[in-house]
């Protein structure tokens, strides 16, 4: 398909022509930039070098996406904008580069795979999100919030779907994200022990490959599962077997010089994940948790129970120490904990004033603080960042009504059971495993997600996508297998 692109675009007689003039820019772009001091324009031929290679062999882009996310750096723009680099620019342009394949291709994407209901499911999310642009209370902000939640969509599930098709495609893109972020944790743990290792320093060394702790422990946690099924596929202690080993071993310990107790917390539901999955108790696992979910919510609710929760103003504060943090918590004096409970109670107000298509998609930071509860305000509920409510799902209800929260649970809660009845009924091992990290993996996400608003982000969206499109694709595979092999004995009987 790559090469019958190639020809499309490039034909063999202007390969020659294309070549002069690539020189002619790149001499022409060198002399600009010396010339008039803006030394980015060198970069142009570098530009449209990426733009060709993008265009014959994406799939080398996609890759390079993949290394690019560990090592990704926010960088901040006027008017209050934000972008990830290199990542974000990537992901457009590969955005664009699908929807170029698929209008010259009609038939590039499986039916199956269109069909399926994982994929149904994540564009019935998709477009009730799109919806409640309309209704939104600041439409532009809405709009920009969806535009880049497509990309991702587009880019991460739907392109990632036609170059992770092979088990091979599956470790190479391991192997690719392990790399980077193996490098990034490294760097990092060192930067930390020169500085003592201190609770009150790991913030001093994350930059610029992560903006805070939070996104640092996530994206280790979240592909943990991967190191430690991609270790299955090579022989017991050989080179790689223990390069993988090691590698989990320093992950481990940098997710606990990370300080993220959602971290910890998401490793070990994962180890209970696995036997759950094994036993084929995952669906009995989420109605209970739903069950735990309502009846605590019922039981805060009544007769505003939740009031006697209400922080001491003057004793809920920021720790330098983690163990007087982790005492702070349980005891509801850490300002981060009890900063969440104030934006949470801020949100269910919001959810009531608008439970059916929500404030919109990205509003919640602009309208949250008409609807607090001052009996739980803090020392930085001012909120100079412009941080979110931290809980993705109470995010969605309040940006995106109800419906939007029922329809992303009604997604992962289906690929979850769906992720399990495919381990099951998959006999080849090496798919067995692919699936059983995948599923891992988005169950840590979920658990993040909890106390995180980190889905619209290029350290854990991109996971988050890759694993749909993965448990779909192999899900489609089986069932298209099943189909010929059932044709193929019907034909022989006959």
């Amino acid at each position: 398909m790559r090469s019958k692109l190639r020809e499309i675009l490039f034909p063999a007689d202007t390969t020659r022509l294309l070549l002069h003039w690539f020189g002619g820019i790149t001499l022409l772009s060198v002399f600009i930039a010396i010339a008039t001091n803006m030394l980015y324009l060198a970069g142009i031929p570098a530009v449209l070098l990426l733009g060709y290679v993008t265009i014959v062999d994406y799939k080398q882009i996609f890759y390079l996406l993949i290394f690019s996310i560990p090592l990704s750096t926010e960088i901040f723009l006027p008017n209050g904008l934000s972008t990830d680099l290199p990542t974000e620019p990537l992901i457009v342009g590969l955005m664009l580069v699908f929807l170029f394949l698929v209008a010259s291709r009609k038939q590039l994407l499986d039916q199956l795979f269109l069909r399926h209901p994982i994929t149904l499911l994540l564009l019935l999310h998709v477009f009730w999100g799109f919806f409640t642009v309309l209704t939104a209370h600041d439409q532009t902000v809405a709009l920009k919030f969806m535009l880049a939640k497509t990309w991702y969509v587009f880019t991460f599930y739907f392109l990632g779907s036609l170059v992770l098709r092979e088990v091979k495609d599956y470790k190479r893109f391991v192997w690719t994200m392990f790399v980077p972020l193996l490098a990034t944790v490294v760097i990092i743990i060192i930067r930390h022990g020169m500085l003592g290792f201190g609770f009150d320093t790991i913030y001093q060394v994350l930059h610029p490959f992560y903006r805070n702790h939070v996104s640092y422990a996530a994206i280790m946690a979240v592909f943990i599962p991967f190191i430690w099924f991609l270790r299955y596929y090579y022989l017991s202690y050989s080179r790689k077997w223990w390069i993988l080993m090691g590698a989990i071993v320093i992950i481990l310990l940098g997710i606990q010089l990370s300080y993220t107790r959602a971290a910890y917390v998401g490793v070990f539901i994962a180890v209970g994940a696995y036997f759950l999955i094994r036993w084929k108790l995952a669906r009995y696992a989420l109605i209970l948790s739903v069950i735990g979910v309502v009846i605590g919510l019922t039981y805060m609710a009544n007769n505003n129970k939740y009031l006697e929760f209400a922080p001491n103003y003057e004793t809920t504060i920021a720790h330098s120490d983690f163990n007087s943090l982790v005492e702070a918590t349980y005891q509801l004096e850490d300002i981060s904990t009890m900063e969440r409970f104030y934006r949470w109670l801020a949100g269910f107000n919001m959810v009531q004033t608008e439970p059916i298509h929500g404030f919109g998609p990205g509003n919640f930071y602009f309208y949250y603080k008409g609807y607090t509860v001052l009996s739980f305000e803090t020392y930085v509920s001012h909120n100079p960042e412009g941080s979110g409510i931290h809980n993705y799902y109470l995010m969605l209800a309040v940006e995106q009504g109800l419906p939007g929260l029922i329809l992303f649970l009604a997604l992962v809660f289906y690929a979850i059971i769906r992720a399990e009845q495919i381990y099951h009924r998959e006999k080849d091992p090496q798919v067995q495993w692919i699936i059983m990290s995948a599923v891992l993996s988005l169950i840590v996400i979920l658990a993040l997600l909890l106390i995180n608003d980190l889905i619209e982000t290029d350290k854990i969206g991109s996971f988050f996508f890759i694993i749909l499109a993965l448990l779909v694709h192999f899900d489609v595979r089986m069932l298209s297998s099943g189909k010929k092999s059932d044709t193929t004995d019907a034909a022989s009987s006959n």
